[in-house]
């Protein structure tokens, strides 16, 4: 009863009032761990191997800007106004012509234009999964995917790698798994090329197998492969979806390729799925940027773009080989990691007793940051693993932040040997697989 007068009683007080409002949904959706370390790893005198931000001075930047300019000038009326959300005509054209370059024969109207692959991933998800519905992916996986299937209460069930990428074996031992328990396995999530975080390249041999797995267990592929032209080599693979168009939805982006910050990517579906896609767009952005897509359009029109793949990839792999040769040089007895062929990661192992969770604070006071392996697995294994980014420092950064990193693992193994493992939350799972055991 409340008495004139006097304040009604309060129960007890929550932080955020709004509470009792939300979607049961929110309930799993946590921050990611990489996007928490930016605030600190972005500062100057913190050498970041955490994030991975591409090398964006390899640009011709003085080229771009008399294009883009030339573009507001000439096209501006049609640039800065609404467009459809499946994306401009020309682009869609042009990312056929990109993705022919994988074996990939798409017809532009099956191209959905989107806001990064991110959205493209997002957008699948939500039309696929059903709350408590399963997805197959590589352990470990994409803190981005990861985030996404959480988000619309999905389960993930990893799937281990070795140095060829995901195991067949192993697929078909976790389908055959949910069958038996009656769990409904939506799609496979999988990024066969310099993998994001393994850096691990699933076999030419292992593709078929794998997509025949898939179809004798009615389950979908969601292809995701932004990296996929950035072999050191120059070799790129034959795509998933170039040898399954049927059963294979594909992820595309100009992220790695071009520039990250115009955000634009594509979705490439069986036509009936680009219909959904087309509807979870309008509902999602009306439309993608159309300045964005112009800008990506007219660089590939005017640009030597195939020539600035080829920078890139020259710049990656020279960081990529200042990477591996500091952690042969600086890393202690017991680390173990693989030698990728493209892409922007390498995969290290620590020696054992350490975890690289509880051991990132210390790092970062030592002014260097990396990415845990937690992050990478919906079930938070990966303890004993880390990822390591060579795609934006220099290369004489790269092994300066790899030194600092040796001296802090050095420091985690004295303390162990001193007074044994760190009391931490009890794991129920495996540390590993990691890229080099199975």
């Amino acid at each position: 009863m409340t008495v004139p007068g006097q304040p009604a009683k309060q129960g007890p007080r929550s932080l955020d009032p709004h509470m009792r409002r939300y979607a049961a949904r929110t309930v799993g959706m946590t921050a990611s761990e990489i996007r928490a370390l930016f605030a600190v790893a972005s500062r100057p005198e913190v050498v970041s191997l955490a994030g991975g931000m591409p090398h964006l001075a390899a640009l011709p930047l003085d080229n771009l800007s008399q294009e883009i300019g030339s573009l507001i000038a000439t096209d501006g009326l049609v640039a800065l106004q609404y467009g459809s959300a499946h994306g401009i005509p020309l682009l869609r054209e042009q990312i056929c012509d990109v993705m022919a370059l994988e074996g990939i024969n798409g017809h532009p109207d099956d191209v959905v234009v989107t806001v990064g692959s991110q959205m493209g991933l997002d957008m699948v998800t939500r039309i696929f999964c059903d709350p408590g519905d399963v997805v197959i992916a590589e352990g470990p996986s994409y803190v981005g995917a990861l985030g996404s299937f959480t988000a619309y209460q999905a389960q993930v069930v990893h799937v281990a790698m070795d140095a060829d990428g995901l195991v067949p074996s192993l697929l078909r031992e976790a389908l055959e798994a949910c069958k038996r328990t009656g769990q409904r396995v939506k799609f496979l999530y999988t990024i066969p090329n310099f993998h994001n975080p393994a850096g691990v390249t699933l076999a030419v041999s292992r593709r078929a197998e794998i997509l025949e797995i898939c179809r004798q267990y009615g389950v979908l592929v969601v292809e995701d492969n932004p990296y996929g032209l950035l072999g050191f080599d120059g070799q790129t693979y034959p795509a998933l979806r170039s040898m399954d168009p049927d059963n294979v939805v594909y992820l595309g982006s100009f992220s790695k390729t071009f520039a990250a910050g115009l955000r634009v990517g594509w979705v490439l579906a069986p036509h009936a799925v680009r219909e959904k896609l087309v509807l979870a767009a309008e509902s999602a952005t009306l439309c993608p940027p159309t300045l964005n897509q112009m800008i990506v359009s007219r660089y590939l029109s005017t640009q030597d773009w195939k020539g600035q793949i080829k920078t890139y990839r020259e710049a990656y792999r020279e960081r990529r080989d200042a990477a591996i040769s500091a952690l042969e040089q600086h890393m202690p007895q017991g680390s173990t990691w693989n030698k990728p062929e493209g892409g922007f990661y390498v995969w290290l192992t620590v020696p054992p007793g350490i975890d690289t969770k509880a051991m990132l604070p210390r790092a970062v006071t030592q002014r260097v940051a990396y990415a845990s392996g937690t992050g990478f697995y919906a079930d938070k294994f990966g303890s004993q693993q880390l990822r390591i980014s060579y795609c934006y420092p220099t290369p004489e950064r790269i092994r300066e932040g790899i030194r600092r990193l040796a001296n802090v693992i050095e420091d985690e193994m004295q303390l162990h040997a001193t007074f044994g493992a760190t009391p931490g939350r009890e794991l129920s799972g495996p540390q590993t697989p990691s890229p080099d055991t199975a």
